[in-house]
C-alpha cells in the first residue's frame, strides 16, 4: 500500500514538472485517485490560463467530477505535491474526498516564493478590516435566491 502511495505522489510530481518545464504554471501537481486508478491529473495553470484560481487540485478536482459525472468525489483521494492554500482546501472541502496526502508544506512553499500566510492572517480578520474588504449589502434582498431554491423541483442538496 505504501508504495502504491508513493506512486501516486510521484505522479503528482511528475505532473508538476511537466506543467513548469512547459510554462504552463508553478511548480504544483495533483492527482485524484478512485480504488487505486488515476481518475484525473493536473497542474498549476494559472500562467498559461491568466486564471488566479487554476490549481493543480482545483485543476484536479474539476477533470476528476468530470470524468466521474458527479460533483463529489466521496470514494477519492486526492495526491498533491504541497500543502494546499486556502482556496484549494475550500474546494477539497466542496468535493468531499476520503482524504488528501500532500508533500511539501506551505512553509516549504513559502520559501520558494509561494507565501499563503497573508491569507490566512486576512481570514482571520473581520470582513471590514480586510485589505480587500468584505462588505455586506443588499442581504435582504438576497432572501429571495434562496427561496427560489428551496422552492425549485431541480433542488439537489449538496
Amino acid at each position: 500500500m505504501i508504495e502504491e502511495k508513493k506512486f501516486f505522489m510521484r505522479e503528482a510530481f511528475r505532473v508538476a514538472i511537466e506543467g513548469v518545464v512547459k510554462g504552463v504554471g508553478g511548480p504544483f501537481g495533483a492527482v485524484v485517485v478512485r480504488n487505486g486508478e488515476i481518475i484525473s491529473r493536473g497542474c498549476n495553470s494559472v500562467l498559461s490560463t491568466n486564471d488566479p484560481t487554476a490549481h493543480a487540485e482545483v485543476v484536479a478536482i474539476r477533470e476528476a467530477c468530470k470524468n466521474l459525472g458527479s460533483f463529489q468525489l466521496n470514494d477519492c483521494e486526492i495526491y498533491t505535491s504541497c500543502e494546499p492554500c486556502p482556496m484549494c482546501m475550500g474546494a477539497i472541502y466542496w468535493a468531499r474526498p476520503l482524504r488528501v496526502y500532500f508533500a511539501a508544506n506551505r512553509f516549504d512553499a513559502a520559501a520558494a516564493g509561494f507565501d499563503d500566510s497573508f491569507i490566512y492572517d486576512e481570514l482571520l480578520l473581520p470582513g471590514e478590516e480586510r485589505k480587500i474588504p468584505l462588505l455586506p449589502f443588499l442581504r435582504e434582498e438576497s432572501a429571495a435566491l434562496f427561496k427560489v431554491w428551496n422552492d425549485s423541483p431541480l433542488k439537489k442538496q449538496y
